[in-house]
């Protein structure tokens, strides 16, 4: 019998990446305080990749403890803009600033993602994408965030490039799944590798 997958995430986007690619698994929400995790490792000189691989193990850790049984996989994703890591956009004006400050600019997106097997890190993986927004007006910046609050206040970075967010930017290098919030390919290839998925 196949051991069950627990995708341990709220995330529908994630969730609706793994049923996509025809992946058989459940989601359960992992309560964890993110913003706290992400200020102590901060404070002790953590880099943004290793941030996003311990808030991603976080979530896989906190499931796989009331279910050992299973394949646990935790994700997490943070934005990078010149050394500074950039939180979902509490207000609109939040977001303003935001795009205000990485307009004209570069910044990476580190999407981690680690696989807990038998109460334990069996498997893990950072992926990075870069890149580089437009230089778009105030107003023009103003009225996107209007239009698309509901949506992006749910976004680091105050954007979706699967939406209107896409006209922000002039280049991106990097795998698209990774600016979703997950390194698909890579966690795809890891089941298929240890018989979780038929190959």
């Amino acid at each position: 019998m196949t051991q069950r997958l627990i995708l341990a995430s709220a995330s529908t986007t994630r969730a609706d990446m793994l049923t996509r690619a025809g992946v058989n698994f459940e989601a359960i929400a992992a309560k964890v305080d993110e913003e706290a995790i992400k200020q102590a490792l901060l404070a002790e000189g953590n880099k943004p990749r290793d941030i996003a691989d311990a808030l991603a193990e976080a979530k896989a850790r906190k499931i796989a403890g009331k279910h050992p049984d299973a394949l646990v996989l935790g994700s997490d994703q943070v934005l990078d803009f010149n050394g500074t890591l950039l939180s979902k956009p509490e207000t609109p004006e939040d977001a303003f600033a935001q795009l205000q400050a990485m307009r004209s600019n570069r910044h990476h997106l580190l999407s981690a993602a680690v696989i807990y097997e038998n109460g334990k890190p069996a498997w893990r993986h950072v992926g990075q994408v870069r890149l580089y927004m437009r230089d778009a007006s105030d107003p023009w910046l103003q009225s996107y965030v209007t239009r698309n609050w509901d949506s992006i206040r749910y976004s680091v970075g105050a954007y979706k490039l699967e939406e209107e967010g896409v006209r922000l930017f002039t280049r991106i290098e990097g795998d698209h799944f990774n600016v979703l919030g997950m390194p698909l390919l890579e966690v795809l290839s890891y089941l298929s590798l240890r018989g979780s998925l038929p190959s």
